[in-house]
């Protein structure tokens, strides 16, 4: 059964939805209601449910900065609004659905059977993620795997040059020239990436240290081999002078 959690500042608009999903008892349950976004928030911190209901016309904070400010974004997110003029901007905030107020019960369903979908694909796409991982490491193997848009990355080391965090976002600079944004914080990254190769010289920033150019100490940043400028925190520079 999926487990849903609504956050709507007006409680007859939560009551409304609540009512209609008792309607898929079988398949929804409703495991807490919010009217106020940071309590909500709060909430997400500790636990994950199966999907996020979001209004988005909301006083204190509305629900596109919701989004934003959710720390893990690892579960669907539907959209809740009585204006249509938020469809394209919804999906742009990766909702996995909008459903316009007063709720039809008919397009209620069709989201749930899309929450189903996107939850199992994220299953399955986290156990390949893990048995691939582990036959890495079982074989040795060298390469990195990244899940991203949907579908697993395989790359070596020496393929990235650092990693830049953006809030509650990253991105993987290459030698290429490519760039690839994953939906992971900065810490999550680090926990992937090999410890022998790369370090966290700032808050903001992983360097592959076989990438390393040069090093301005006065200055307190480095300097890669692809021109990059990456700076270096003063809480950092003792230990990153060690490994260098």
């Amino acid at each position: 059964m999926l487990e849903a959690v609504l956050v709507d500042d007006e409680i007859k608009a939560l009551q409304s939805l609540s009512w209609e999903l008792t309607n898929f008892n079988k398949e929804i349950k409703v495991v807490a209601t919010f009217t106020d976004p940071f309590q909500a928030l709060l909430y997400l911190e500790k636990h994950r449910p199966d999907c996020l209901f979001l209004d988005i016309e909301m006083p204190t904070m509305d629900g596109f900065q919701f989004i934003q400010k959710l720390h893990h974004k690892d579960f669907p997110v539907i959209i809740t609004t009585a204006y249509n003029q938020y469809a394209i901007k919804a999906l742009k905030n990766e909702a996995l659905d909008y459903l316009l107020k007063p709720i039809d019960t008919d397009d209620l369903k069709e989201t749930i059977t899309k929450i189903k979908k996107f939850n199992q694909r994220a299953y399955n796409s986290k156990k390949l993620e893990k048995m691939i991982l582990k036959i890495n490491a079982e074989t040795n193997q060298k390469k990195i795997t990244i899940n991203t848009d949907g579908k697993l990355l395989f790359l070596q080391s020496d393929e990235i040059l650092f990693a830049e965090s953006d809030g509650n976002y990253s991105t993987l600079f290459l030698t290429d020239g490519q760039k690839i944004v994953l939906t992971k914080k900065l810490k999550e990254v680090n926990e992937i990436l090999p410890k022998s190769i790369f370090f966290r010289v700032h808050n903001s920033f992983i360097i592959n240290l076989h990438k390393i150019k040069e090093f301005f100490k006065t200055d307190g940043y480095l300097v890669l081999e692809s021109n990059h400028k990456i700076p270096v925190s003063r809480q950092k520079k003792s230990d990153f002078l060690d490994l260098i």
